[in-house]
């Protein structure tokens, strides 16, 4: 049996394959929690990116928002501080779960947790007013890809939104992008960051949303960040015209 096997339980076999070191593995999950890792992984960016996708988020009383997957850091806490209205989280990982629990224990009744997968979720049709997706796109491989963004189409309201955290496109003029040792060691980490880097997210997301009968309403808001390494873009959600 190989390694990763032992960590299958349930989660797609690409996550246990290529990822169980670092969101399976209970000490893999002690290590990357600590915000200074999470921090050197996103080049020092990370409280900036933070800063700006904690700006789009939806403020108003009663709306429900979907966090897609649990993340490292600070990301839970802080939506459930500046949202008036309920944060629902899934993940397809129990560990990953219950991690965030730790941190949401005290604002539980606003935080309802769920294990599911971000490809198949079991919430009804428009139950949400915003999706928060946080750096998970790139850690999946095309077809999962797809699988998510027309599950996010799904579940969003007319009127809503979606607010997506990612690399940006391919960054060939970044410094970063140019030196070969760590261009190669990135892709070897996230095997799947390469497909991503060539996608357009805003077409995949339009089709997603035209197959489930919405429409994106104008252009996205999108801020880049570190010299266009990474972005968050806020995409509205309305009927097609």
């Amino acid at each position: 049996m190989r390694l990763y096997q032992k960590f299958l339980d349930g989660v797609p076999e690409y996550l246990a394959r290529y990822y169980w070191w670092a969101y399976l593995w209970p000490r893999g999950i002690w290590l990357f929690d600590h915000q200074p890792v999470i921090n050197a992984i996103l080049f020092g960016q990370y409280d900036k990116l933070l800063n700006k996708t904690l700006a789009q988020v939806e403020t108003r009383s009663g709306a429900r928002l979907l966090q897609l997957t649990c993340v490292y850091g600070k990301l839970t806490p802080s939506l459930l501080a500046v949202t008036g209205g309920d944060v629902h989280l899934c993940d397809v990982a129990d560990g990953q779960l219950q991690l965030a629990r730790r941190k949401t224990r005290h604002l539980a009744a606003r935080c309802p947790l769920t294990r599911m997968n971000a490809e198949c979720l079991g919430y009804a049709n428009e139950a949400f007013d915003q999706v928060i997706v946080f750096f998970l796109l790139h850690e999946m491989p095309a077809e999962a890809r797809r699988h998510t963004y027309a599950e996010i189409a799904r579940v969003v309201r007319f009127g809503g939104s979606v607010l997506i955290t990612e690399y940006a496109p391919t960054p060939r003029h970044h410094s970063l992008y140019r030196f070969t040792p760590l261009r190669w060691l990135l892709g070897t980490l996230e095997p799947f960051l390469p497909g991503f880097w060539r996608e357009d997210v805003a077409a995949m997301l339009a089709d997603a949303l035209r197959e489930n009968g919405k429409a994106l309403n104008d252009e996205p808001h999108i801020e880049y960040v570190f010299a266009g390494f990474y972005r968050v873009m806020r995409f509205n959600v309305s009927r097609p015209k």
